[in-house]
């Protein structure tokens, strides 16, 4: 656990600073049948705030056009950090880099399915 909150704060610090994140950071891959869980945990759970169909809900829609302006691994940090100031929880814990890069590529370039 510290280990990732060491990696993720260090990831904080690049983007912050404007550093591009080095790929071998979060070069983990991911099976078929963790992609499925992290699909049905977006429609979900992540639907269970953000609309089941992920057009918004309590919290914003989680369609591309919404994430036009953020990169891949912004948005990955956002799903683990959360947003305490939009009652989003942390999933840091729960799920590694890849797994959150996963679904922002999700969420940027595929959208709800």
């Amino acid at each position: 656990m510290l280990h990732n909150w060491a990696k993720l704060s260090a990831l904080m610090l690049l983007g912050w600073i404007g550093v591009s994140t080095p790929a071998a950071l979060h070069a983990e891959p991911i099976s078929a049948d963790r992609k499925a869980s992290l699909d049905h945990l977006l429609r979900h759970d992540c639907g269970s705030c953000h609309g089941m169909t992920l057009q918004g809900g309590l919290g914003p829609a989680l369609l591309p056009e919404q994430f036009t302006d953020q990169d891949i691994d912004s948005i990955a940090t956002m799903i683990l950090v959360g947003n305490p100031e939009k009652a989003m929880p942390p999933w840091e814990g729960l799920l590694s880099f890849s797994d959150a890069r996963y679904l922002a590529r999700q969420i940027k370039n595929e959208g709800p399915n």
